[in-house]
């Protein structure tokens, strides 16, 4: 009889350090070392659980303490950003955003939530996916762990003050896109443009989207008291909502230039539009005299002035000629050409 084998169940984080109180910092924690760190209320505790690995996922259900709630919008990975107060901890979500990689569309940005567990002495974070702003602190703890003895709130502003600093990246991008768009409209006129035009466009109101409800998230975090956030902490929270603010006036400040370069690509049309119309009436006007003349000495009349003269077909080619160049002289004097 065959039997299947089965792949036991992880029991340790990936990424995982506590700090403490005795100046010593462990790592390789299992889900027992964490849930021991959080009962004891000793140290500080950072977990970073990335749900694209197999099995961590399901290490944040065994993880005590956590509402049901606050986990499933941990698991579920689209998440707006938000901030809700549970007894024990603050349960966070903010966007990250960056540049999509795997498709061919120039213009596709890719979202991420990174959760943030934000207990009095343990950080939970948990994202789907690389995060160079976790992968920056994880660095950084590594070479200095006594960098967790400042406090998991400044471990929180560490993390969430990267991510928000990968917007700006993205902000000197749309900045060269525009840049590029007024060249090939104003000074080529490239008709192709106009489809780029509207994907900058669709580009900067899909990052407003994204980057306006994280602006009432670090109001929250700035502003509210709060008793796992000190005053001395929220200070450094406040530089992370200026940031955001000046990240959404860029945004907006990009959409008035996309919309300005797609009124002067409008207004381009218009202009070859009205020069092709004015160049037709030109002709029109000064084939008047042809057509007319021709006309009349075209009739099928018995007896037509000028009939049995030799010269009379020089003499009305000479007329409608001095017609035409008479009617291009009032035409200029009247500024109409």
């Amino acid at each position: 009889m065959s039997t299947v084998s089965q792949t036991p169940a992880r029991t340790d984080f990936d990424r995982g350090i506590v700090f403490g109180p005795n100046g010593q910092a462990r790592t390789g924690l299992s889900v027992a070392d964490v849930n021991a760190a959080i009962a004891n209320e000793q140290g500080c505790l950072w977990v970073d659980i990335d749900l694209t690995v197999a099995g961590q996922g399901e290490l944040l259900k065994q993880i005590q303490g956590l509402h049901p709630l606050s986990v499933d919008d941990a698991l579920s990975r689209k998440q707006r950003p938000k901030v809700e107060e549970y007894q024990d901890y603050l349960f966070v979500v903010i966007l990250g955003v960056r540049f999509h990689e795997e498709t061919a569309d120039p213009y596709d940005l890719e979202t991420f939530d990174i959760c943030f567990f934000l207990g009095n002495h343990f950080l939970i974070t948990v994202h789907a996916g690389p995060s160079d702003a976790v992968d920056d602190v994880a660095e950084r703890l590594k070479k200095n762990p006594e960098l967790l003895s400042r406090g998991v709130d400044r471990l929180t502003h560490a993390i969430m003050d990267g991510t928000v600093d990968e917007y700006f990246p993205l902000l000197d991008k749309i900045d060269e896109l525009i840049d590029d768009l007024e060249q090939r409209v104003i000074v080529s006129f490239d008709e192709s443009a106009l489809q780029d035009i509207f994907a900058v466009k669709r580009l900067t109101l899909s990052l407003r989207r994204h980057v306006a409800p994280e602006r009432e998230v670090f109001n929250i975090l700035t502003n509210r008291p709060s008793k796992l956030l000190s005053p001395d902490s929220q200070i450094y929270f406040r530089d992370i909502y200026d940031h955001v603010l000046r990240i959404n006036d860029s945004i907006e400040t990009f959409r008035d230039l996309a919309s300005s370069v797609l009124d002067s690509y409008l207004t381009q049309i218009s202009n070859r539009l009205g020069r092709i119309t004015k160049g037709l009436s030109v002709i029109a006007t000064l084939s008047i005299p042809f057509v007319v003349i021709s006309g009349m000495w075209g009739m099928n009349f018995q007896h037509i002035p000028l009939s049995a003269q030799p010269h009379a077909f020089w003499w009305m080619l000479g007329v409608q000629v001095g017609l035409g160049l008479l009617l291009l002289f009032v035409l200029r004097f009247r500024k109409l050409l």
